[in-house]
């Protein structure tokens, strides 16, 4: 199998162009989001041979998976079925030709990814991969199955058009209006929760909640990715009066435990190189502002000479350039604030906030790469590595997507805790397996001990894969009938800290619509729909499945 990567000006895929007749005709399923899981729910619904329509606020399609996050979070690839498994299969046969290796020889490649194999010969499975290619995967199994893409960008004030408690239709801020009989929040901020009146959170519940240890603020666990000892947290050292530092908290907020409104920190993925060819070096940003690096500074002057980033290598010497260290990709604390998150910025604010965490991510590295009070060896050693020249060319070799890596969580009926995914509590009704560590990245940065110090890094590992439940992305009994959401789906701050990876929304997604298509086979709601029906329908289209039940456990 061969996977045709199309030219720079055919990446960003085209939306589709209908007649006002056809663009208001109603589907049988409206996905919203141009995500990862997106995708894999529109073709879906195609396989499943229902009309549907993808609407995305952005015409550049993929999210994360085809923005620069090419280096799997999979934990364990036999959680992969159905279209989760077929596109990273067509990855690996990708791979497999010798016109896929540009930049490095095949044999050269350390193929080493988080936690398996890069490019498995026995799975048939690539999990690093670059952008280009997981872009031209999607492209083509959009094209296969003619799924009808339309950009546009949900009114997010009344953009959910509701009869009773089934919504009829969603709204773009064009006026458009794009009706349907089931729908699907595939977005990564769950922006279709609200105007359908479904029950949902932001930031960290408190431990109490759900009876879990690992949930919110955490001071004494927070011991990855920490800053070293000793940095002062005031802008003249030493004196209180002159203020603390930019995004610098004077206290954590409570007691470990606590609950709060903060996200983990948010970054882009970026995709670096250093092949000179390919290569395109850092530029001293427009409106560089070094105190903006305050912290940097003072953390290398305090002993942190590495970890500013991440230099994960996908094939042809590209990286997936990820959060690390003390003080890296993440500018922490930027998503949100006393009295807003990431959620409540209009579409045009989020861009704008994006532009900023872009902005201090260049500037880091430029930094990194040239400032005097970063030592020489420090900028020897990153000034090998630019931006990747063939890679988001229509961006300025910049990613698309900055990586939401939490906003709305659906609080459903049932909800997934730490406890499902440590197997301490049985999962009903699985719809599909995750396997990635629970994680959170650092939420803030606070004044501990007279120092500055990173809040809210916890990572725990799983014993292994695990089941998510049907009821998970259902909203409650009682609420919107029609929607699914396998994205910000029901689950604490944690157990989403697992759930969240790109492998299994896609995965998640596939079930969501092979429910929707019983739900309007049997004239059921969400709530209504049995797993007696359901589970054969998942088993059918190939997804891995476990009951709940530990004796399954060890095969996975």
């Amino acid at each position: 199998m061969k996977v045709r990567i199309f030219p720079a000006a055919l990446i960003a895929i085209t939306s589709t162009v209908l007649s006002p007749a056809a663009e208001h005709e109603p589907r049988d399923i409206v996905v919203y989001g141009g995500t990862s899981g997106g995708i894999i729910a529109a073709v879906q619904a195609k396989k499943s041979d229902r009309s549907v329509i993808l609407v995305s606020p952005t015409g550049y399609l993929g999210g994360l998976t085809t923005s620069g996050l090419g280096w799997t979070d999979l934990g364990r690839d036999a959680i992969l079925g159905g279209l989760s498994r077929e596109f990273y299969t067509r990855l690996y046969h990708h791979y497999a030709e010798d016109e896929a290796w540009r930049w490095e020889r095949r044999e050269d490649y350390g193929n080493r990814g988080q936690g398996v194999r890069a490019l498995n010969p026995e799975t048939q499975i690539a999990s690093t991969f670059e952008p280009s290619a997981a872009t031209a995967v999607f492209h083509a199994m959009l094209e296969e199955h003619g799924v009808e893409v339309v950009t546009a960008r949900l009114d997010l004030q009344n953009g959910v058009v509701m009869d009773g408690k089934r919504i009829r239709a969603i709204r773009t801020e064009d006026g458009r209006e794009f009706p349907g009989r089931m729908f699907i929040d595939a977005s990564y901020e769950g922006d279709l929760l609200p105007g359908a009146g479904v029950t949902y959170t932001v930031g960290r519940e408190p431990n109490a909640t759900y009876n879990e240890n690992i949930n919110g603020i955490q001071t004494a666990r927070a011991t990855k990715n920490q800053l070293p000892d000793g940095i002062d947290p005031y802008i003249t050292p030493g004196d209180p009066d002159s203020g603390l530092l930019p995004g610098v908290n004077p206290d954590a907020g409570g007691a470990d435990g606590e609950g709060d409104h903060r996200f983990q920190s948010y970054c882009f993925r970026m995709v670096l190189t250093d092949v000179p060819e390919n290569r395109v070096p850092f530029e001293k940003p427009e409106g560089y502002d070094e105190a903006a690096y305050e912290i940097l500074f003072r953390a290398i002057e305090a002993g942190q000479t590495g970890n500013f980033t991440k230099f994960d290598l996908m094939p042809n010497r590209k990286t997936d350039s990820n959060n690390t260290g003390g003080i890296s990709n993440n500018p922490v604390g930027l998503n949100h604030g006393d009295d807003w998150n990431w959620t409540t910025l209009d579409h045009d604010e989020r861009l704008e906030l994006a532009k900023k965490h872009e902005h201090w991510q260049r500037g880091l590295m430029w930094t990194l790469q040239n400032h005097p009070r970063v030592p020489e060896s420090i900028r020897e050693e990153y000034s090998k590595w630019g931006l990747t020249k063939d890679e988001f060319t229509d961006n300025n070799h910049w990613p698309h997507q900055i990586y939401v890596r939490e906003a709305r969580r659906m609080v459903s009926d049932f909800v997934m805790t730490e406890h499902h995914c440590m197997r301490r509590e049985p999962v009903p009704q699985s719809i599909g397996l995750a396997a990635y560590t629970m994680d959170s990245h650092n939420v803030q940065r606070h004044v501990r001990d007279g120092m500055v110090k990173n809040e809210g890094d916890v990572q725990v590992r799983v014993p292994g894969a695990y089941p998510v439940s049907y009821r998970a992305i259902v909203p409650k009994n009682g609420e919107c009938e029609n929607l699914l959401v396998p994205w910000s789906l029901s689950a604490s701050h944690m157990a989403f800290g697992s759930i969240r990876m790109e492998p299994v929304f896609m995965i998640l997604s596939q079930s969501a619509v092979i429910a929707a298509d019983l739900c309007l086979e049997h004239d059921l709601s969400v709530q209504e729909l049995g797993y007696d029906k359901l589970r054969p329908a998942l088993e059918a289209a190939g997804q891995a499945l476990l009951a709940g039940n530990q004796r399954h456990y060890e095969d996975l």
